[in-house]
């Protein structure tokens, strides 16, 4: 017996191989508001993943780790930022590169659910992929596709918001701001557009993703539960950074809902990313950059504050047939105070975009919502993101309301005015509440095009201010009753409003108004 044993132990002798291992490793100087100062990484790299042992253990051994990435790249130290509980980590502990920059697992069982910027689940439905799951990670930063595989943004991207569809068009692929004071209906106006991509039905709906960045956990549960009872979370998916996360999240945020998009896009899909709001995600970088003792400069922002957003958002694009033909469409929203567009991120981010939707708290408190204000109010890819029918009704519409702007201020002179000023602003106010739209409430675009038709063309002139939009409703359901096929499907089908389908269109507003005197 005794003898097997020593036999085996000679054996096991025999056979020990002494492998030495080397493996690159730093301790951690000092800790704090989610910053750490790393030394002895030589060899790490910008935006690099890092693995910090918890309670100053050892990164190895399976033991408790917690995420970080690699900030600032200093002469003797690494200032990290730590993507996760800081208070975990103390001074000392071993931190270790993992040689690879910082990726999201991304893919199909993402839709319908809301994750953290890590992509972790927040909604208490469990894991999300699946052990037959396909691996797929993106980088949460790369560069913008390049010029030679986009193409020009030629297809829209209906928001069923009349106003908005009419003269501020958005195009799959482009960059429109959504720019306003707070509590003025920034948040309204994207969820209409989420909701309206079910509807939609002539064109291919794009995965939604919406990007909540310090907002309050309640408003994005509200927000998640409108879109489950519109039945929009069949394509949504929510990444929330919350107000109660530290900033280095807040940060990571809109660039890991940005790779989501981009893997849709590469599949040859559209893809929507809204996120509500850069201001805050401007906040976050200059708290990170502070503490990191990045030199300040305007505002106390950092120097390369405009390249954060500039690098983001150029990678909305429009792809090529020959790259797929995917989009991916940015609808970032700033929030101003007081309404001041001439701040310092307000302008950085105007410059960068395709145009912007400013909502003014003067026509809001008027009781104009949405609050649009035509008049700064642009998108620069225009009439190209819009079907021929309704660049055809739409064409006099900004006109004729930037008019009634100008004219406003006298129309409480409306006795001393002469006879065609007086009906421009009549046609002013008529046109106004045309454009009034209640939330959650899209209207399909074959319905916005013979709406504005009416107005446009001085059917409803005739009619109240307060009675337009009781007198619009009917209209829009004696054409859904009555010419559903005829006019609407038509319009809805071919996008155009042909000579003779106008004839038809004006001879049923006619019939419609005699039978409604």
């Amino acid at each position: 017996m005794k003898n097997s044993i020593v036999e085996n132990l000679k054996k096991e002798i025999e056979g020990f191989k002494k492998e030495i291992k080397a493996e690159k490793i730093g301790h951690v100087l000092e800790v704090g508001d989610g910053i750490a100062k790393i030394s002895g990484l030589g060899g790490v790299g910008s935006q690099e993943m890092l693995e910090f042992s918890a309670e100053g253990g050892s990164a190895s051994g399976g033991e408790t780790t917690v995420q970080g990435i690699a900030f600032n790249l200093e002469e003797d130290s690494v200032g990290a930022i730590i993507l996760g509980d800081y208070l975990k980590i103390k001074e000392g502990s071993v931190v270790k590169p993992t040689g690879r920059v910082l990726s999201v697992r991304v893919g199909e069982e993402l839709i319908g659910r809301v994750i953290d910027p890590l992509g972790n689940p927040l909604d208490g439905r469990g894991p999300i992929f699946g052990e037959k799951s396909k691996e797929v990670f993106m980088p949460a930063e790369r560069l913008a596709p390049s010029v030679t595989v986009r193409e020009s943004v030629n297809t829209p991207l209906h928001t069923g918001i009349k106003a908005i569809d009419a003269m501020i068009p958005i195009g799959r692929g482009q960059r429109e701001l959504i720019i306003g004071d707070r509590q003025i209906g920034k948040t309204s106006i994207v969820t209409d557009t989420i909701v309206n991509q079910g509807r939609d039905t002539g064109r291919r709906t794009p995965i939604c993703i919406y990007v909540a960045i310090g907002q309050k956990e309640s408003k994005v549960a509200r927000l998640v539960a409108t879109l489950k009872e519109q039945g929009a979370m069949d394509y949504t998916i929510v990444v929330s950074a919350p107000a109660s996360i530290p900033a280095s999240l807040w940060y990571l945020a809109p660039y890991s809902a940005t790779a989501i998009g981009e893997y849709f896009m590469q599949q040859g899909k559209d893809a929507l990313v809204i996120y509500d709001d850069l201001s805050k995600h401007a906040w976050a970088y200059r708290e990170l950059s502070l503490l990191l003792r990045r030199p300040p400069g305007r505002e106390a922002y950092p120097g390369d504050i405009f390249y954060l957003h500039s690098r983001l958002l150029e990678r909305a694009a429009k792809l090529n047939k020959e790259n797929g033909g995917g989009s991916l469409t940015a609808l970032p929203i700033i929030e101003t105070q007081l309404g001041d567009v001439s701040a310092y991120i307000p302008t950085n981010v105007i410059s960068i975009t395709d145009g912007q939707i400013y909502l003014e708290p003067e026509l809001f408190f008027q009781g104009v919502r949405p609050a649009l204000n035509v008049g700064l109010s642009i998108s620069r890819v225009g009439s190209s993101a819009q079907t021929k029918a309704m660049k055809k009704v739409a064409g006099r519409l900004r006109l004729e309301l930037a008019q009634f702007r100008e004219l406003a201020a006298f129309a409480q002179f409306a006795s001393e005015l002469d006879e065609s000023t007086r009906k421009r602003i009549e046609r002013g106010r008529v046109l106004t509440e045309i454009l009034k739209q209640p939330e959650l409430e899209p209207m399909p675009y074959e319905l916005q095009v013979c709406l504005i038709y009416a107005g446009t063309n001085g059917f409803l002139d005739d009619v109240s201010p307060a009675e337009v939009g009781a007198v619009s409703d009917k209209l829009l359901e004696y054409l859904e009753k009555l010419h559903r096929d005829a006019i609407l499907g038509k319009i809805k089908e071919s996008g155009e409003l042909a000579q003779d389908l106008e004839e038809k269109l004006k001879k049923a507003i006619g019939e419609f108004k005699k039978t409604y005197a």
